[in-house]
């Protein structure tokens, strides 16, 4: 278990902020993305807490995510509408655009954040939850090989909706279900706690 801490924290360490794992175009994407600033930010960072911050969240992840809305394997109906249009380079390239930028980030509640970072960093084996910066690295930096996106500075409303999503079936990770296997191990208190946590992660 420490080896595989390890490795993950030093490939999540190998690509931040960069975008070598992408095939897109930072540039084209920039000049793509004006319709997305309405709702994710002119930079990036989000102001509405339903909404996710994409800054520096991983150009795989945002990629992948886009065709999951294009397909319907996840469903919005904003998104749903946004992407119909888009194609997959468009994809790649709003993907690298928006890991090109830096993640300003929030601040973190100060009644949860602790409960949350032991949750974080520590898991609790008694229940079967793994530590999440086993795959979302000890800074919350992600993991752009694995397309696992980057949870620091994100907002802790729309992490809770996530987590939600995925006990209720509603979001899936692909085939081995990782996250919704964990996110039904969770109480709501657990998933408010890291959610601050990550909230306030730089």
């Amino acid at each position: 278990m420490k080896r595989f801490l390890i490795l993950a924290a030093t490939f999540t360490g190998a690509v931040v902020g960069g975008t070598a794992w992408s095939a897109g175009n930072v540039q084209s994407g920039e000049t793509k993305a004006v319709v997305c600033h309405a709702c994710h930010g002119a930079n990036g960072n989000s102001v509405n807490p339903q909404w996710p911050s994409l800054a520096g969240l991983g150009a795989g992840y945002i990629t992948e995510q886009l065709q999951n809305f294009k397909s319907g394997k996840r469903q919005n109906p904003i998104m749903s509408a946004n992407v119909a249009a888009l194609t997959p380079q468009d994809m790649e390239d709003l993907g690298a655009y928006f890991d090109s930028l830096v993640n300003t980030g929030l601040e973190a509640d100060p009644s949860y954040w602790k409960a949350g970072q032991q949750l974080y960093r520590g898991g609790d084996t008694a229940r079967g939850v793994p530590a999440c910066m086993g795959c979302h690295g000890p800074t919350g930096a992600g993991n752009e090989p694995g397309k696992i996106p980057a949870l620091r500075g994100q907002h802790a409303t729309y992490v809770i909706k996530q987590l939600q999503d995925y006990a209720s079936g509603a979001r899936g990770t692909g085939p081995n279900g990782i996250m919704q296997m964990i996110a039904k191990r969770l109480t709501a208190d657990d998933m408010r706690n890291v959610a601050s946590y990550v909230k306030g992660m730089r």
